[in-house]
Parts: C-alpha cells; sequence; structure tokens
C-alpha cells in the first residue's frame, strides 16, 4: 500500500508496506543535481554528496559506516541531471537507525576544510578515471554537444579546474539555496510502518525553513559534432536525436522505440550491426528523460576500419525503422519495458526510488497498471511516425572518441537521414 504525507513546510514523505519481507530501504531524494548548477558551480552538487559521508556534528565518518554496516546495512548515494538521493538498505528494525543517520548526513554535514580536501583528491581521481575510460567520458561529451553552454550540457563531476577551487563556502552556500524541507522526498519500501515514518520524519524535518522553487534553465537540444582523434583500439561513437520529456506521454512510444531499435540482443542494431556483419561486439540503444527535454543515444565501439560501415548502416537502420518497424518488434520492446519495469519492483530499493522519482514529476504515485496501460498504448503506427520525424529532422548529435578519421561526419549523416 502506497501512502503519502506533507508537513507544512512542504516536506513530503511516501511509503509502500511490501507484506512478507524483512528489510527496507529508505533514504532523501532532493530536487536539486547538476543543471541546477550556475558555470561557476558545476560539480559542486556531486561533491556535495561526497561530503556527506565525511562527518557530521554528530558522526565522524568512520561512525556513519559503522553505525550502517554493524547492522548489517548498506548505505550510499547519487547525484544525477535534476536529482541528488541519500539512501540505506536495512533490515526492518533498523528503519529508525536509518533514518536517523540520512538526515544527519544531509542536515549536519561539517565539511571540515582537512575532509574538503582529501574528497577533492578523490573526486579528481573520479574525473581521471572517467577521463581514462571511452565509452563514460564519450557520453559527457555527448551531453555537452547537444546542450552547449547550459547546465544540462555540463559534466555531473564537474571539470577539474572547477573542482580544484571549490571551498566549504561553496559547499554551504549551496546547500543553504536547495536543501530546503520543500526540495525533499523521503521515501522508503519494504518492511516500513508509515505513521512511525511520519512521525520521525516530523520531528527532523518539521521546524526547517523553505528554500523555494530552485532556478531551472531551459534545455536546448542543438544539433553539433565533437571529434576527438586518438590513438586508440577502438572508435566510440555516439549519436543522439532529442526526445520527449518525462512529462510528455510521448516519452513512452519514444522508449518503445529505443528499445526495438538497440534495445537487446533481438535488437535492430544488434542483429545487423553485430549479428550479420561483425561490425562491432557493444552497441546499443537507449531513451532518457527529463523534466522538459530526452534524449534517444545510440552507442557503439568498432574498428577504425569499420567505422564508416557502421554508420551507414546505423543511419540505414533509423530510415528502414520508419517504413517497416514490424508489430513483432514493438510487442516484443513492450514486453522488455513491462518486464524490465515490474521486475524492477521487486526489489524496495527500485520501489522507493521509483516512489520519490513519481512524487518529484507528478506530485502523486500513478499505479504501475497506468503505466503498464500507456506502454501497451504504444502502437506500430506511432513508433514509425516517431523515427520519421527523428529521420526527417535530421537534429542529431554525434561524438566520436578514437581513431575516427573515416568516420563520416554530421553533415553527411544529416544529409542521408533526410534523403
Amino acid at each position: 500500500m502506497i501512502r503519502i504525507a506533507t508537513l507544512p513546510n512542504g516536506f513530503r514523505i511516501v511509503t509502500e508496506t511490501m507484506p512478507g519481507l524483512k528489510s527496507a530501504s529508505i533514504g532523501l531524494w532532493i530536487n536539486v543535481g547538476g543543471r541546477h548548477e550556475a558555470a561557476d558551480q558545476t560539480g559542486v552538487a556531486h561533491f556535495l554528496e561526497h561530503m556527506a559521508f565525511k562527518g557530521t556534528t554528530r558522526r565522524s565518518a568512520l561512525r556513519i559506516a559503522e553505525e550502517i554496516e554493524d547492522v548489517g546495512g548498506y548505505i550510499n548515494a547519487y547525484t544525477s541531471r535534476e536529482m541528488t538521493a541519500y539512501y540505506a538498505r536495512v533490515l526492518e528494525a533498523d528503519v529508525p537507525l536509518a533514518l536517523d543517520v540520512i538526515a544527519d548526513i544531509v542536515l549536519n554535514p561539517v565539511f571540515d576544510p582537512r575532509d574538503v580536501e582529501t574528497e577533492r583528491h578523490v573526486i579528481l581521481q573520479e574525473i581521471g578515471q572517467a577521463l581514462d575510460t571511452p565509452d563514460d567520458v564519450i557520453f559527457d561529451w555527448l551531453q555537452e554537444v547537444a546542450y552547449p553552454d547550459q547546465p544540462m550540457g555540463r559534466p555531473i563531476l564537474g571539470p577539474a579546474e572547477r573542482v580544484e577551487r571549490f571551498t566549504r563556502d561553496d559547499l554551504r552556500r549551496f546547500v543553504g539555496d536547495h536543501y530546503g524541507p520543500d526540495q525533499m522526498i523521503l521515501s522508503a519500501a519494504g518492511a516500513v510502518d508509515h505513521d512511525r515514518i511520519v512521525a520521525a520524519a516530523t520531528a527532523i524535518f518539521g521546524g526547517l525553513s523553505p528554500v523555494g522553487m530552485p532556478r531551472l534553465e531551459p534545455a536546448r537540444f542543438t544539433p553539433g559534432e565533437r571529434r576527438e582523434l586518438r590513438d586508440l583500439e577502438q572508435v566510440h561513437f555516439t549519436l543522439a536525436f532529442e526526445a520527449p520529456g518525462y512529462r510528455d506521454d510521448a516519452v513512452y512510444t519514444a522508449q518503445v522505440y529505443a528499445t526495438a531499435m538497440g534495445g537487446g540482443m533481438s535488437s535492430r542494431l544488434f542483429q545487423k550491426i553485430r549479428e550479420d556483419r561483425g561490425l562491432c561486439y557493444s552497441i546499443f540503444a537507449q531513451s532518457s528523460a527529463h523534466e522538459d527535454t530526452g534524449l534517444m543515444t545510440i552507442y557503439a565501439g568498432t574498428g577504425a576500419a569499420e567505422i564508416a560501415e557502421l554508420a551507414d548502416l546505423t543511419v540505414a537502420e533509423l530510415k528502414r525503422a520508419a517504413d517497416d518497424m514490424t508489430e513483432a518488434e514493438v510487442a516484443r520492446a513492450r514486453a522488455q519495458m513491462k518486464a524490465g519495469l515490474l521486475m524492477g519492483l521487486e526489489s524496495p530499493s527500485a520501489r522507493a526510488e521509483r516512489l520519490a522519482r513519481m512524487l518529484a514529476i507528478w506530485n502523486r504515485v500513478p499505479d504501475v497498471e497506468e503505466v503498464v496501460a500507456k506502454i501497451d498504448a504504444v502502437t506500430v503506427g506511432a513508433v514509425r511516425d516517431h523515427g520519421a520525424a527523428l529521420a526527417a529532422g535530421g537534429r542529431a548529435a554525434m561524438a566520436l572518441y578514437g581513431p575516427a578519421d573515416a568516420a563520416p561526419d554530421l553533415t553527411t549523416i544529416r544529409d542521408r537521414l533526410a534523403a
């Protein structure tokens, strides 16, 4: 059963009891992420996430880890473009402890200057590791190309030169601007008692003052290309098209289309480019959604001698799908999406995250049956029309990394799509 409560200061609590479970997932989801940063703040939301575990006014960094792990639990956090989350998985009896620890690290961080320096080095190592991982960094470059000079296009980790200059005052300022109760959602699923969680949350968060809605610069998708020539074993090739945001029902059509094109071993791109031609080991397509925009992304890794053919075949499959996508392909994609949704909901962690995200987007939690019905409502005609619009528009962003000299440029790809 899903239950929702809202405190007078705007703090929201959502829980779902899952009968038969002995464990629970509980966390705070905060409506702030990379796209809420000013240009000189790029990376600060992620830096804050790291600093939350470095110590509070009540607990040292070691004590934070020990209190959760002493009871066999797990605690972690992540930063995305639109949200920051702090969450834990514990046994039923330890839910109050997990809530207390999570609230403590979010509300009472010390930001000791020595810890700021230590974690700065950790994050710089994380950035360096990402730069050494081509199939990670290529997506940051693609995002930057698609949304140039915008918060939506900046890397979540931040550039090293910016991370090197953050101070504890920068962290405190960002917390003061964004970490208000009206931007927080406490979500819990599994072996949880709604009334007890609401009572505890009221005591912890009820006295906080709202901060108001965060500034959000509208996203503007812009076609563009970035090509970084390096002496690597493979060319890492990415192509992106703008897709619907998550409040647009067309998001389901976009996701079915991306799944049919490259969502599994039976997908068009996998079958044509890997299985039939053997041009790559890895190729996939996916559709992601944000508040006011989304991206349909294709990725492949291939050799320098194969990149031109791979790009040509990718374009050809995009064009062909607009004309001959079959009912069987669409039905398979719908089934994959529904199975992924329903299988994921067998985990309390996935349920807690879904509760928080749905509440943040809709201020309610749609029934799973409602979502399944929207997936089932996607027709072959809608998928073909979506594919045709992508191809005809030719509005693509592209990023390549490696020995990409032979790859066609974006103008060539656009012309072939529109032909």
